[in-house]
């Protein structure tokens, strides 16, 4: 079995391409971190959320997910992350993950990401933030589907999933 883990705040395409090298070698297993992390301009979307996100991009692929709530214990992370996502292979683009488990002595697949900058979750949340200010929903899809995939991007605006991130932002102060 492969494992993908991530926060997937949300499921964007260098998540797709971890999931689709992990896909192509058989089982696979998505497992959501945090998942009782309370909404903050971290983690917008709850556990639930980004399971509809993946399963609407998986579009009836096989792959099971499971929720693993944090622990903030990176030394115990692995034994405590192992008895929901299982044992198997993880596949990974992170490096401290990647290290984090290999320390472990769990074997660990290593997928390179082009432009991997481009697919870190706080830069895909700071646009979907200032996303969230424009009224032109055919605007915020061009510019969502540079770094999610279609399906998200869908999942995304039939639930009206970027109001949150601006009215979260409301009370926060801005710079500029």
């Amino acid at each position: 079995m492969h494992i993908v883990l991530g926060r997937f705040q949300p499921f964007h395409k260098g998540h797709a391409h971890l999931v689709e090298a992990a896909i192509a070698k058989g089982e696979t297993t998505i497992a959501i971190g945090s998942s009782q992390a309370d909404p903050s301009m971290d983690n917008p979307w709850s556990a639930d959320e980004r399971e509809e996100m993946i399963r609407a991009w998986l579009n009836g692929r096989e792959a099971n997910i499971v929720q693993i709530p944090d622990i903030n214990d990176p030394p115990n992370w692995v034994e405590h992350a192992t008895k929901f996502h299982g044992l198997g292979t993880l596949v990974t683009s992170d490096a401290n993950t990647k290290n984090l488990y290999e320390d472990s002595d769990f074997p660990v697949e290593w997928v390179n990401l082009t432009n991997r900058d481009s697919f870190e979750g706080w830069r895909v949340r700071a646009t979907l933030k200032m996303l969230s200010t424009v009224y032109e929903t055919e605007a915020q899809k061009q510019v969502m589907l540079q770094s999610i995939p279609q399906e998200v991007v869908d999942w995304l605006i039939h639930n009206d999933a970027l109001y949150r991130l601006y009215s979260m932002s409301r009370d926060l102060e801005h710079v500029g």
